[in-house]
């Protein structure tokens, strides 16, 4: 049976940084109660100096809270028994510029000791999925600030972690990047990960979270599913194919008869410039222009699969120790606004018009290249040194 305790769960969470003289200086987070359910994809939100930085520490147990209750799969953070159940991209990929792409992933694949031929196959699988299989032997000092974040994302996800931390992941990509990433992100919640999302870009946090989190001054301002969050209700928005001028001026005049409102916008909607880049994009790639950027990334690894996630859970959560028992936070649920059936029936009358579709173009297959394991046996020893050791 797997287990349904919040896999973050935080109780009057407090962080008091303090000068020299031991007195109060900051007070980063403030009574924070916090949870993060099981598979789904959680945005901590705030403007600068909110608090979200150092609330991700805490939950890396890179910080001691000064006062309240974390736990971590109902344990501390501080154990080291759940390190390897957490992938963390920080807002800084701090890589080793004399590595390449390739012998980054080695690096922390044997870092998590793991066996050569699964490690080999995880590295080909996420240099194709961040679209850097042909860029995998320049140096991570080479790559730009992007390309840096593609090949920290894989990193992030070398040890198929059942919970993801991503600290700003779409800074200094491209918007192709961007999508790219956004998909990643919504494909790994559908296969049971859950994610932690830190982001000063709103729309990519409402692309792809379940719920978010307001940070002000440390506290929680606001909290919820996203869509409740954002609904105006208050206003009613119908959507229908293009209709015909007359059909349009029924409806007008149904809608001010019934609700004896004058105040009526009728307009066509508008495609999204991101959606519109990439249409743009793909149309380019399929006349086959040639570019020497980093690729269209590839499908995600089928080793980040909920199956054996929840295997490492099972075995984990035999020894572990109950989390404290808290108690459930209520959530409003907001009403539906009610649409008056004669506009409905109005609206469907009208023609409706086709809308064009695109194919993404796959990437080509990833080459298998030869890693140079000299600087690497240098940073962790030999096999033999370690068997010595």
């Amino acid at each position: 049976m797997a287990d349904k305790r919040p896999i973050v769960k935080t109780i009057g969470l407090s962080k008091v940084f303090k000068d020299f003289w031991r007195r109060d200086k900051v007070v980063a987070v403030r009574d924070l109660d916090l949870e993060i359910q099981p598979g789904e994809v959680f945005g901590l939100l705030g403007p600068n100096g909110s608090g979200k930085s150092t609330t991700i520490k805490i939950i890396l147990g890179l910080l001691y809270p000064t006062r309240g209750r974390i736990s971590i799969f109902g344990q501390p953070p501080t154990d080291v028994s759940i390190k390897k159940r957490i992938g963390y991209l920080p807002e800084e990929s701090y890589l080793y510029r004399f590595l390449n792409a390739r012998e980054t992933l080695q690096l922390y694949g044997r870092l998590f000791q793991q066996a050569g031929e699964m490690r080999a196959s995880r590295i080909d699988k996420l240099l194709e999925m961040v679209g850097l299989q042909h860029q995998a032997r320049r140096r991570i000092g080479e790559y730009s600030k992007g390309m840096a974040r593609r090949i920290g994302l894989a990193q992030a996800l070398i040890n198929d972690p059942d919970f993801l931390i991503l600290d700003e992941p779409t800074t200094g990509l491209d918007p192709i990047g961007t999508r790219q990433i956004k998909e990643l992100i919504r494909e790994l919640g559908r296969r049971g990960k859950t994610i932690l999302l830190s982001s000063h870009l709103l729309t990519d946090v409402q692309d792809v979270c379940d719920r978010v989190c307001i940070l002000y001054g440390g506290q929680v301002r606001a909290h919820g599913p996203v869509e409740q969050l954002l609904s105006q209700e208050d206003f009613t928005q119908i959507t229908a194919p293009r209709l015909a001028p007359r059909t349009v001026e029924e409806i007008r005049q149904v809608i001010q008869r019934q609700q004896g409102s004058e105040a009526v916008t009728i307009s066509h909607p508008t495609e999204r410039l991101e959606d519109y880049f990439i249409r743009i994009v793909q149309q380019a790639q399929a006349a086959s222009v040639v570019t020497s950027g980093a690729q269209m990334g590839g499908a995600l690894p089928d080793f980040l699969s909920e199956q054996e996630g929840d295997a490492l859970i099972e075995s984990l959560v035999s020894a572990a120790v109950p989390a404290p028992v808290l108690s459930e936070e209520s959530v409003t649920t907001m009403p539906e606004p009610a649409v008056s059936t004669e506009i409905i029936s109005e609206l469907v009358s009208g023609p409706a018009t086709d809308r064009q579709s695109f194919t993404v173009i796959p990437p080509p297959p990833p080459v298998k290249e030869q890693v140079d394991q000299t600087v690497l046996d240098d940073l962790l020893g030999s096999p033999e040194d370690q068997h010595r050791g």
